[in-house]
This record gives structure tokens, C-alpha cells and sequence, in this order.
């Protein structure tokens, strides 16, 4: 960040609540300049101004008012064109608005009117893009006309089309909705190519498909204890999608097997680690509904079917205390 820009910012931060304040209001009246552009080149000339007073720094308090004045600007312009798209051509306006909020000082109808300027500049910038985001590549699409008319009934508290209790019912199940749509949309050919890999592969003598989707091949047979779902296991596996890509590995996070609770991971681990006795190692072949699911998991996309090779290296047994003896408690009273 350029260090002018960077000076702006902090004394932004540190000013007090009503300097901060006062340049909130100039910055909402600069978006209002700018969106009534349109209006005013219609508007005759006007009239020049007289010019300013004289400035007359008499005192010490006069000078440091007037250098924090000047210095607070530092900074001003790159903000307000990368922050609020500010267009220097309407340097004019910005200074109209800014000397009628500092000369109105806390008139609240004013206060209001830039108030709500600020707010729509922000609603027509970021919030509106956010939403057209959201509902991009979905059934459904973003009007900013009815964006606005919504927002200002609300405000006025005109329910004739919706009440507000209504409308947060309606907009709740059309985002789930349209997130769904958009996911299958983007992620639904994962779905199918997992269910064709899963289909075939269950042909195969050596596979074992459970009555949850869940299939298996044992590639060594161990004969150790079998884990409970509490149990905290050892693991050395490896992970692919069903195009051969490798997207994980014990290995890559070090030396040692990975350890965790059998009821922390996908539930297609899960139940494969609760039926492997410690010392198996077996080929897992996961459906999406016992792994990820709709989710994205880096480079695993929503609906991927997965294999994982696992070796059951151990159980980690919790320790059981040694009760103590009486000679031992003789002991620690002395």
C-alpha cells in the first residue's frame, strides 16, 4: 500500500469518533454527487462562488487545527478512487457536500439523507455484486430494480407483495435450492463417473460390496484386535480419485502412521476400520454419499467416489494405572 494512502488509513483508525464521523458524511455525499451527475449537467450554470475567507492562523491551537486539517487528506485520493471509485473530474461536487455536512453540524435530517446515500452506494457496489455472485451459473438471477424496490419497502414497512417473516422463509429455501442446482450443475458429472466406477468395479471377484455402497478388497489379512469406533487407530493409507489422481498420503505428513479416533473421519473409513483386525491392509472403494458428499475437499470435488489404500498399523490402548500398594502408600507418607 502506498504510504500516503497507508497514513490515510491509520488516521482513520485513530482520529476521534467525531472526526471519523464527519469524513464518513463527506464520503457518503461524494457517492450522491456522483450518482446525481446526470441531473445536474442539466442543470443551468451556476453561479460563481465568492471566494473563501482569508485563512488567519493566530493562535497555536488555530495552526496544529489547520495542519491536521490538511494532513488528514494525505492519502484521500487513492482512497476514495480505489474504495468508493472516486472520478476526480467531480472534485467540485465532493467539496460541496463535504462543506454543507461540516457546516450543517448535527442537523439530523442531514445526517440521515447522507446516511442513506452511503448505504445505497454501498448496496449497489459490494452487497449487490455478492448476491449476483452467489447466484451465478443458478436457476434463478439477481434484479437489482426489485433488489432496491424490496429493500426500500421494507424500510417503509409496506407489506402488500411479502412480510418480512415471509420473505426470509422464501429467500432461505431458494438459496438452498439454487446452491444445490449450481453444485450439481458444476460437480453432477463427478456423481456419475463415481457411479460408474463403482458399478463396475463391484464385478470384480475380489471385492466386497457392503449394504451401505461401501467396497473392500483385503490385499494383506491381519489377525490383531479389531478397533471400536472410540478407539484411536494407526493408519498408513493413501488416497485417489477414481481417474488414478493422487490427492493425499500418510506419507506426506511424515515418518510416522497417522493417528486419530475411528469416528473422526468419513463414514466409509469408519466403517471399514471397524471391521479390519490391526495388521490388515485393504483397498477401500468409498461412494460419495460415505465421503464428501456435496462438499469440496481441495482436490476433492463434491460428489467424488474415492479409493484409499489402509494398513492397520496399531490401537493406541489407553494406559491403565498400576493400583497402588501399601508399601507404596507407607512410602509416600514418610
Amino acid at each position: 500500500m502506498p504510504g500516503a494512502e497507508r497514513r490515510f488509513r491509520l488516521w482513520l483508525l485513530f482520529t476521534t469518533n467525531k472526526m471519523k464521523k464527519t469524513l464518513l458524511l463527506a464520503l457518503a455525499i461524494l457517492a450522491g454527487a456522483v450518482s446525481g451527475t446526470a441531473f445536474a449537467a442539466k442543470k443551468k450554470k451556476k453561479e460563481a462562488k465568492e471566494p473563501a475567507e482569508a485563512v488567519r492562523l493566530a493562535t497555536s491551537s488555530d495552526t496544529l487545527s489547520y495542519t491536521i486539517g490538511m494532513i488528514m487528506t494525505n492519502g484521500l485520493i487513492p482512497y476514495l478512487q480505489q474504495s468508493e471509485k472516486f472520478d476526480t473530474a467531480y472534485m467540485a461536487d465532493f467539496l460541496e457536500g463535504f462543506e454543507k455536512i461540516t457546516a450543517a453540524g448535527d442537523d439530523p435530517r442531514l445526517a440521515a439523507y447522507a446516511s442513506g446515500m452511503s448505504i445505497a452506494t454501498r448496496l449497489k457496489g459490494q452487497m449487490l455484486a455478492g448476491a449476483k455472485n452467489e447466484f451465478t451459473d443458478t436457476p434463478d438471477s439477481v434484479i437489482s430494480a426489485l433488489v432496491f424496490r424490496g429493500f426500500t419497502d421494507a424500510l417503509k414497512g409496506d407489506t402488500t407483495v411479502m412480510k418480512p417473516a415471509a420473505a426470509e422463509t422464501v429467500f432461505t429455501a431458494k438459496r438452498k435450492a439454487n446452491s444445490e442446482a449450481k453444485t450439481e450443475k458444476l460437480y453432477g458429472a463427478n456423481r456419475k463417473a463415481g457411479e460408474q466406477f463403482l458399478a463396475e468395479n463391484a464385478k470384480k471377484d475380489s471385492v466386497v460390496t457392503l449394504p451401505s455402497g461401501l467396497q473392500y478388497k483385503v490385499l494383506v489379512k491381519g489377525t490383531g484386535d479389531v478397533p471400536q469406533k472410540t478407539d484411536r487407530v494407526q493408519v498408513n493409507y493413501e488416497g485417489r480419485l477414481v481417474d488414478g489422481t493422487v490427492f493425499d498420503s500418510s506419507s506426506k505428513h511424515g515418518s510416522k502412521p497417522a493417528t486419530f479416533r475411528a469416528d473422526q473421519v468419513i463414514k466409509g473409513w469408519t466403517e471399514a476400520l471397524t471391521m479390519m483386525p490391526v495388521g490388515s491392509k485393504w483397498q477401500l472403494f468409498i461412494p460419495q454419499e460415505l465421503a464428501y458428499g456435496e462438499r469440496n475437499a481441495g482436490k476433492i470435488k463434491p460428489f467424488s467416489a474415492l479409493i484409499f489404500t489402509v494398513e492397520l498399523v496399531g490401537i493406541d490402548k489407553p494406559k491403565t494405572q498400576t493400583p497402588a500398594t501399601s508399601a507404596d502408600e507407607s512410602k509416600k507418607k514418610k
